[in-house]
Formats: structure tokens, C-alpha cells, sequence
């Protein structure tokens, strides 16, 4: 019995001893705790660009802080949410699995609304005085951040073409229904839940409700299934249309943006998808897309939001994940990042942060705003009942 004690008071301290307090403010304490932390951030593992950036980001990290940082592949963030939902739910407040995690949309509503966040730290970071605030950063999908995630990059909804095969690319939706009319088979778009599949359904959305001002507000589609109903009238009377003659007739569909690109590749499709509107010069040096190949949007916009970082509540490596969080904010991690050969991701840096101008590879189309987040879910839910097989 006193054995058992003593070892439940050893680890007590030993637990309390890898949990030093420290403020975020005081930079100093958050260096030497985080010292030889090791920090497990769950990030989309889809984009061999990003992964190659991060590997990248790892060895800075480790070699100027020594902190550890290893990427937990997922293939859909919202696997995460559910995960730390699950400890929530266990009351695992302490060494929880998750030290980071890539996030925005539904999944930054999600694990703040369930309170699975630790902070606010963002405009504490040393690296927040780069931050260009006239962008969308204290915002994600019309949610305010409040300090509880960092900005990291900025995404854009575009479209890519090749000139050699489509010399004039439609200028809005309807177009785009009398090109797939033209081109039955040659026109398609991910399979939601994909993020590239919500943003193709709700940027759609955007350009054919009759009542924009309805997505600005929440929505359950269960509770409120007549206003839903007729908010998204137009939008089923569209895709109908559209995935009757889509590639694979409507019954198959891309299953990411990488997969319509390799479809435009290989002249099976006449348009790719992306978030990222400095991808392809990259895709094209990696012949993955052709010489040709240029991106644009339609005249509306291109449906727009940042993307952030974020510490869960019950992070095993706080100090960690905040340094290694302030560095991918620095110029020099920012300028790495938007550099077209690099990753291309826009940079959420004040442009004189960001060093020469052909290095940053940034370039940004008149912005559409997301949104509210919960019109993420109900769209992808509503896709699987209209069209789901």
C-alpha cells in the first residue's frame, strides 16, 4: 500500500515536472520548456509538396530550438476532431495524443465550440507583428478566431485549365453546365466530403441561391429543413444537370484535387480544381500538369478563406507547439512556403516581410467569403442524400 503511493506520488511529480507553467508572453520560459519536446501535429497528408515542406520545417525547428516535430498524416482532419472529442469525453485534460493540428472551417467550429483548444496565444507569438491583420486571419468561415488558432496560409477556390485544349474557360456556373452540355464526360469535381468537393458545392451555392444572406447564419438541415430546403433549392436543380453529364456519368467522381489534375493531365478532363492559386508552375516543372496549363476563376470570385494552426486543450507539448508554430510564422518559414517551386502557399505576411517578389510566387483573385461553417456539414450531408451511391 505505501509502495503503491509513493509511486503514485512519483508520478504525479514526474507529470507535474513536464508540465511547468509558463506565459506566453514570456517568450524565455516557453524556449526552455519547450526544449527537447517532441510535437505531433495532425496535418492533411495528401500534398507531397506540403509534406516536403514540412519535412523541411522539422529540420529548422530541430536544429534552431531543439524540438521535434513529426506530422501525423490524416487523410481528413475531422478524423482529429472526433479524436480529441473522444478524450474530451474521457476527461484526458493531460498528455493528450495531438500537440498540433492543421485546421480551419467546420473543424475549427467544432473543436472550439466543444471547447478543445488551447489559448488564446496567436497574437501573443512573437511572429504575430508579421501578420498582415487586413487579411482574413481573426476570422475562420465568419467564426472569430479570439486568439485560439494561428493563421498560416491563405487558399483560394480556382480552377485549372489547359489553353492548348480549352483556349477560352467559362466565366461562371452556367457556362460551366453548357461546357460539360458541349463536352459530356470532360467536366467533374470531387466527391464531397472532400474539402475541394465542399468548396466546389458551396462556392456553387454562393452563386445560385436566391437568399445569400441566409448562409451568413447557422444552419441545421435537420431542425430547419424548409429553409435549408429552399436555400439550396437552386444548387440540387443545378448539380442535377450538371452530373448527368459528368465525367463517369455522375456515378464516379474524383477523389481529390490531385485526381482531377491528373484527369486534366491525361485530356479526360477539361478542368482541374485547387485551393492554391500558385500551384501550378510546381505541378507543371513535376510534369503532372502541362506546359499549358493556366488557372482562373469566375467573374463572382474565388471562394476564399485562411487556413490555421492550433493547440488542442490537452496538448502533451505546449511550449513545443508554440514554437514551432511562431517559426512556421516567420518570414523565413513564410517565404519558404510561398515560393511557387516550394509549395506556393500564400503567405499571410505584410508583403515587405516577404523578401523579393519573385520568390513569394503570390498572387490572389478577387476574394468570395466563406460561409458560416456549419453549411460545410449540411451541404456534404445533403450531397450523400441526393447523390450518394
Amino acid at each position: 500500500m505505501i509502495f503503491r503511493l509513493f509511486l503514485t506520488l512519483c508520478l504525479f511529480w514526474s507529470g507535474s515536472a513536464l508540465a511547468q507553467p509558463f506565459k506566453v508572453n514570456d517568450w524565455s520560459s516557453v524556449l526552455k520548456q519547450a526544449k527537447g519536446e517532441t510535437v505531433y501535429l495532425n496535418a492533411w497528408g495528401g500534398d507531397p509538396n506540403v509534406n516536403s515542406y514540412l519535412r523541411w520545417a522539422a529540420k529548422q525547428i530541430q536544429k534552431k530550438y531543439d524540438v521535434k516535430l513529426i506530422q501525423v498524416k490524416v487523410a481528413n482532419i475531422a478524423e482529429t476532431t472526433q479524436q480529441l472529442l473522444i478524450e474530451k469525453h474521457a476527461g484526458k485534460n493531460y498528455h493528450g495524443s495531438v500537440d498540433m493540428v492543421w485546421i480551419n472551417g467546420e473543424n475549427f467550429y467544432q473543436m472550439k465550440s466543444n471547447h478543445l483548444l488551447y489559448g488564446p496565444f496567436a497574437k501573443q507569438l512573437p511572429s504575430w507583428k508579421y501578420v498582415d491583420t487586413a487579411l482574413p486571419v481573426t476570422e475562420d468561415f465568419s467564426v472569430p478566431t479570439d486568439g485560439l488558432e494561428a493563421p498560416w496560409g491563405i487558399g483560394q477556390l480556382v480552377f485549372i485549365y489547359n489553353t492548348k485544349q480549352l483556349p477560352t474557360p467559362p466565366k461562371n456556373f452556367q457556362q460551366l453546365l453548357a461546357l460539360a452540355q458541349a463536352h459530356p464526360g470532360q467536366i467533374s469535381y470531387p466527391q464531397p466530403p472532400n474539402f475541394y468537393g465542399t468548396g466546389f458545392l458551396t462556392s456553387a451555392l454562393l452563386a445560385l441561391t436566391h437568399d445569400k444572406t441566409a448562409l451568413s447564419q447557422p444552419i441545421n438541415p435537420q431542425i430547419q429543413k424548409a429553409k435549408f430546403d429552399q436555400v439550396t433549392a437552386p444548387l440540387w436543380a443545378y448539380l442535377d444537370k450538371l452530373n448527368a453529364v459528368a465525367w463517369q456519368g455522375g456515378q464516379r467522381f474524383p477523389a481529390n484535387s490531385a485526381q482531377t489534375e491528373q484527369l486534366l493531365n491525361d485530356n479526360q478532363l477539361l478542368l482541374a480544381i485547387t485551393f492554391n492559386p500558385n500551384s501550378v508552375p510546381l505541378a507543371i516543372e513535376n510534369g503532372n500538369l502541362p506546359e499549358t496549363a493556366k488557372v482562373f476563376t469566375f467573374t463572382q470570385g474565388a471562394l476564399s478563406n485562411a487556413h490555421f494552426l492550433a493547440i488542442p486543450w490537452n496538448a502533451n507539448a505546449k511550449a513545443g507547439s508554440l514554437v514551432a508554430i511562431n517559426f512556421l510564422l516567420s518570414p523565413e518559414a513564410q517565404q519558404h512556403k510561398s515560393d511557387t517551386q516550394v509549395w506556393g502557399d500564400p503567405s499571410i505576411l505584410k508583403p515587405k516581410y516577404l523578401g523579393k517578389k519573385e520568390a513569394q510566387g503570390f498572387h490572389l483573385f478577387k476574394p468570395l467569403k466563406e460561409p458560416n461553417p456549419t453549411w460545410q456539414s449540411a451541404l456534404n450531408w445533403a450531397w450523400q442524400q441526393h447523390y450518394g451511391h
